[in-house]
């Protein structure tokens, strides 16, 4: 195995008053050459935005970016007429494409809205914008992974153009899991939204991460009842 440990206050960090923001790469005016992207994991923004202020009216292109709500309401817009309000358990997926213009705002005036914006590099360009939104059972993720991301719009949970695969578990204290790659050249991120894990004999607590490559499964054990992210991503070619 091959594997590098993240902790969370090696992150980037940004607080604009109405919004606080932690870059676990580099992103905006945040800058570290040895944080530019996981293979084809570009940006793993852990957001916080305050009542009524967000993301106004602002475009993107060719990239595939997902939004995983954690506490609070996001409200989405866009320009291909798409709206929706996205909570906790919900996740969304747009394909920029030829490009898309898009908002992301707090859906409540008394209570911050916190989630992940996730932006992974497409297999293939200047595809046809799209927007998908699911509402997942968390049931589902009880003492078990659950599959939130995949290249196949077949599969459980939303579809990216990239053959990366994301999951949610909700795990136990003691009750272990194992993960197994879907392909053998892929790489995985971990990040811990809550609790305590122990990968390989690493302890990671909430936000912490950690980059796995060069093995085909890992056992997860949870050192305290929490969430843990998992996204595996093609590791090559990503410039």
């Amino acid at each position: 195995m091959k594997k590098h440990y993240h902790p969370a206050e090696s992150r980037g960090h940004a607080n604009h008053g109405w919004l606080d923001s932690w870059h676990s790469f580099s992103f905006a005016n945040y800058y570290n050459p040895d944080k530019i992207q996981f293979g084809a994991l570009r940006v793993l923004n852990d957001d916080t935005v305050d009542p009524g202020r967000g993301f106004g009216q602002h475009p993107h292109d060719n990239m595939e970016i997902i939004s995983i709500p954690l506490e609070g309401v996001l409200s989405h817009g866009d320009n291909q007429g798409n709206k929706g309000m996205i909570r906790k358990n919900d996740v969304q997926v747009m394909s920029a494409g030829t490009g898309i213009v898009h908002s992301e705002m707090n859906g409540s005036q008394t209570d911050p809205v916190k989630f992940l914006q996730i932006w992974v590099f497409p297999n293939k360009k200047d595809v046809e914008p799209r927007y998908q939104q699911l509402t997942l059972n968390p049931r589902n993720r009880q003492n078990k992974l659950q599959q939130i991301i995949s290249p196949d719009k077949n599969e459980e949970g939303a579809w990216i153009h990239q053959d990366a695969w994301f999951h949610i578990g909700h795990l136990e204290e003691k009750i272990s899991t194992t993960y197994q790659f879907r392909k053998p050249d892929n790489g995985v991120y971990i990040f811990v939204i809550s609790g305590k894990f122990n990968i390989d004999g690493q302890i990671l607590n909430p936000r912490d991460a950690l980059s796995v490559s060069e093995i085909e499964y890992f056992d997860i054990v949870p050192e305290e009842t929490g969430e843990i992210l998992i996204m595996e991503v093609p590791l090559n070619g990503f410039q």
